[in-house]
């Protein structure tokens, strides 16, 4: 069979179609085939005036379509799915042939996958894409990891199709192994937190403050043309004020369960294996969980029936709002940034920060404008332990931290639940403490466990008789 396309995508749903025609539009000629054949079928009919994208029925028939070495993009569910495909891709493929997983798997997995497709001279690489269906549409941001080899392969294609800031790509190699896939994973978990954060504030001024769906679509937007500027606030303002077609709020009609695939949770069981704080972000993975206890929250709703307290709108408790909102958010990414970090050193990835930060300025979902300031805190320093110590965040977190205090206070005497922001808050109370009571804890150990305590003024370990 005649080898007439530059790459293969195999997995037809929106994000993979959108891929496709996104790596069309750059010139790049694309054979396509879905388990679901009409679904291939339909695709191609629906986009029959693009003449150098070809639908196959078959696996063999797709892979004889590509040229040498073949590239190949998996966007197919995570897990299993996943291993079925490459078993069954294997044996049609030959040495220094690539195969790209775009789907959000989990890192180990993608590790796993290297090294066993490696055994058949097939390079491997797990490439975080973010951005959803605009994103994949007309550029994303990319996180490959995996086989260096395999990167410079296909970095020209990668390069062309991803968003772009003052004409530089949003996508840099993260590193070996599942690094890529990892670095999309905290980047999700942020997500969580940053979502979770924005909830919280909307619904503090729709239940404590009684303010319109309109008025709080106006804030929002005011605020994404400040120091608040990211996707997540810019869709925030347009969510708020669309209407159906009768007329009423949609938003208003959604039921308050919110669903999760996996990477948030994966980024907690990480921080936990880890060692390092995530509690923001963990929490807002436990809210999803909460929401999803709709019957057992409206029941107990129904047996504690206290009456939400009210809050009198005016300028200023919308300025704390914004300022509590923005010192959450970098107290969420200091979080995220400092377990890359752990990880970088535990798995001698070498991650640079700086990187990882400006190609999330643009495609991903995280997308804001302080990412620029986290760049170049990593640019100033590579070996920066924590964000907090950056000199272009410190009065960003001074001038902005009283304002969080008042906004959880409030809201915990309005008995409006806000655990993100009181996460934020504990965190950084904690965090900058020189003394926390873990002394207590290590004694209640030591008295009921034998475990032994460090000395205070020593710091060697001894053990006390208590009985």
């Amino acid at each position: 069979m005649e080898q007439y396309s530059d790459i293969g995508l195999i997995g037809l749903a929106v994000m993979g179609q959108n891929l496709v025609l996104n790596i069309n539009d750059n010139g790049y000629s694309v054979s396509v085939y879905n388990r679901t054949h009409e679904k291939t079928k339909s695709f191609i009919k629906n986009n029959s005036d693009r003449k150098t994208i070809y639908g196959f029925d078959d696996v063999s028939s797709f892979i004889d379509s590509l040229k040498s070495p073949k590239l190949i993009i998996m966007m197919i569910k995570s897990g299993k799915p996943v291993d079925d495909l490459i078993e069954e891709l294997i044996p049609l493929l030959k040495g220094n042939d690539i195969l790209i997983d775009g789907g959000n798997s989990y890192y180990k997995d993608t590790e796993r996958r290297e090294i066993y497709s490696s055994t058949f001279g097939i390079q491997y690489l797990g490439v975080g894409i973010s951005g959803g269906e605009e994103g994949a549409r007309f550029g994303p941001s990319i996180m490959p990891g995996g086989n260096i080899g395999a990167w410079n392969i296909v970095k020209k294609i990668l390069f062309d199709i991803s968003a772009k800031i003052e004409e530089e790509p949003c996508c840099a190699f993260i590193g070996r192994g599942g690094s890529g896939h990892y670095v999309k994973m905290v980047h999700n978990g942020i997500e969580y937190g940053d979502m979770q954060l924005i909830s919280e504030i909307y619904n503090i001024m729709k239940v404590g403050m009684n303010i319109p769906n309109p008025e709080m679509s106006k804030i929002f937007n005011n605020w994404n043309n400040g120091k608040l500027n990211s996707y997540l606030i810019e869709i925030t303002s347009k969510i708020l004020n669309h209407k159906d077609e009768n007329g009423s709020f949609v938003v208003d009609s959604i039921l308050d369960k919110a669903e999760q695939k996996g990477t948030g949770r994966w980024t907690a069981i990480s921080s936990l294996e880890f060692g390092i704080p995530l509690n923001l972000i963990t929490e807002s993975v436990y809210q999803r969980s909460i929401s999803s206890l709709k019957s057992l929250r409206t029941n107990l709703s129904q047996l504690y029936t206290e009456d939400t307290g009210k809050l009198e709108q005016n300028d200023d408790i919308i300025i704390h709002l914004q300022n509590a909102l923005y010192v959450s958010k970098i107290i969420s990414y200091s979080q995220g940034f400092h377990l890359l970090r752990e990880a970088s050193e535990n798995y001698k990835w070498n991650l640079k920060f700086d990187e990882i930060a400006s190609i999330w300025r643009g495609g991903c979902i995280i997308r804001s404008g302080f990412l620029s300031k986290i760049s170049d805190s990593y640019k100033e320093n590579p070996e920066l332990v924590h964000l907090f110590s950056s000199s272009k965040f410190y009065n960003e977190i001074l001038n902005n931290i009283e304002s969080l205090r008042l906004i959880v206070t409030t809201a915990i005497n309005l008995r409006i639940p806000v655990p993100g922001l009181c996460s934020a808050l504990m965190y950084f109370e904690s965090i900058k403490s020189k003394k926390l009571p873990a002394n207590l804890i290590q004694a209640q150990r030591d008295f009921f466990g034998a475990h032994g305590y460090q000395d205070l003024s020593t710091l060697i370990y001894t053990h006390t008789k208590w009985y």
